[in-house]
This record gives C-alpha cells, structure tokens and sequence, in this order.
C-alpha cells in the first residue's frame, strides 16, 4: 500500500447516542477555573446531561470549548440542597473520594441515573456532602501523589460511566 490509500479522518461528529444521558456532573466549589472548565469539556464530550457548579466557580471558554455553550450549567451556593432535590427525583448520587468505604472504580457498576460528585481540590468532599452519597468510588494510585487531580480523576469517572452506558 502506498501513502495515498492511508486516509484518516481527524474530528469525527459525535457517536450517536439511542437516548440521552442521564448523567449529572456536581462540583463542590473549587479553587481553580481551570479544573472546572476542564470537567466542562470533557462532560460536554460525554453528552451529560448537565453541570452544577458552586461557589464563584466560571467556565473559562478556551478551555471549556464547546461546552461553554453546548453543556447546561447551573451555578448554585451550595451543593446540599441540590443533591438532596436530585436524591429525591430517583438519581443515584456518587462521589470520588478516597474513604474507608470507598468502592474501586474497577469493580463499581454505575446507575444509569447517576450524579457524580466532584470535591474540591485540596479538601475533597466535605462531611456534608459525604452523608448524602449513595456510593464513594476511588481510583486506584499506583505512585505519588496518593490521589489524582479533580478535574483527571473526574474525567476519568466520566470516561467509566460512558464506558458502562455506550449508547446512553
């Protein structure tokens, strides 16, 4: 074969999904702009259903991309109230934390109805939050630092439920 017979498309359209995603994304207040917009983007290129932001916490859109204006995003002061409304309506509320009762992603079998809960940066899920969630899921270290960044263990969350609900 010769170089003309390799043609690669680059940025295909989205997968189509058979129905959409019932898949929320709520983030605790964070310190940085840049983690958000980074959960933003990729939960955008997850087709979830939407965003909770709380705090002074704001989509930064070069980063963002298109989820700057394609992802719904609710901005809130506090995230209790929420979850409780969301528990309340049949979601499954689920927090990445690493616990004593945390479960590994590997071995946990996501709810299609499902929030998944990002804590802050440096204090992760405050006691709060933590007695309002169904499930805690961790992913595993293997070297230093002992835990991911938000924003990559989010997104790595993210992937893992897209994984287990292809097609929505």
């Amino acid at each position: 074969m010769n170089e003309s017979e390799f043609v690669h498309q680059r940025h295909k359209g989205p997968t189509k999904l058979e129905r959409p995603r019932e898949l929320i994304v709520a983030c605790a207040p964070m310190r940085s702009n840049v983690n958000i917009s980074q959960i933003a983007r990729t939960a955008s290129a997850c087709a979830v259903e939407r965003m909770i932001i709380c705090g002074n916490a704001s989509l930064k859109p070069k980063i963002a991309r298109d989820a700057a204006s394609e992802l719904p995003v609710s901005t809130h002061r506090s995230l209790a109230p929420v979850l409780k409304k969301l528990k309340q309506d049949g979601y499954r509320i689920v927090g990445i934390e690493q616990t004593s009762n945390s479960r590994n992603i590997h071995e946990f079998s996501f709810t299609r109805r499902t929030v998944l809960v990002v804590g802050n940066e440096r204090l992760g899920i405050s006691d709060e939050i933590l007695t309002l969630l169904d499930d805690v899921i961790e992913i595993p270290v293997w070297g230093m630092p002992h835990s991911y960044n938000a924003a990559s263990a989010a997104n790595m969350a993210l992937y893992e439920y897209c994984r287990q609900f292809p097609v929505g």
